[in-house]
């Protein structure tokens, strides 16, 4: 499914014009990135948690090469899905 093909969903469900609905999961993603961006997480009770996690420096080997690189430390978004979405795909 494709962000155009959600937002036709979203509109079609909710009974909205698609371009209401396209303001809206806009509004959600930015909003989502917000939170991130500050550290903090977004919790969506029986849907999941949106959260950033820490992924300290490491050395790695290029695959070709066999050469040892130093891989930086970087923040990373996560997903964590809650019991009704696990549920509900079982």
């Amino acid at each position: 499914m494709t962000k155009s093909d959600l937002i036709d969903k979203v509109a079609v469900e909710a009974k909205i014009p698609r371009a209401a609905a396209e303001r809206a999961l806009n509004s959600f993603t930015a909003s989502i990135t917000e939170v991130l961006k500050k550290g903090d997480k977004m919790t969506l009770p029986g849907f999941g948690t949106f959260l950033v996690s820490n992924r300290s420096a490491r050395k790695g080997r290029n695959p070709r090469t066999g050469q040892e690189i130093d891989i930086p430390a970087v923040r990373i978004p996560k997903f964590k899905a809650g019991k009704g979405l696990k549920d509900a795909i079982r």
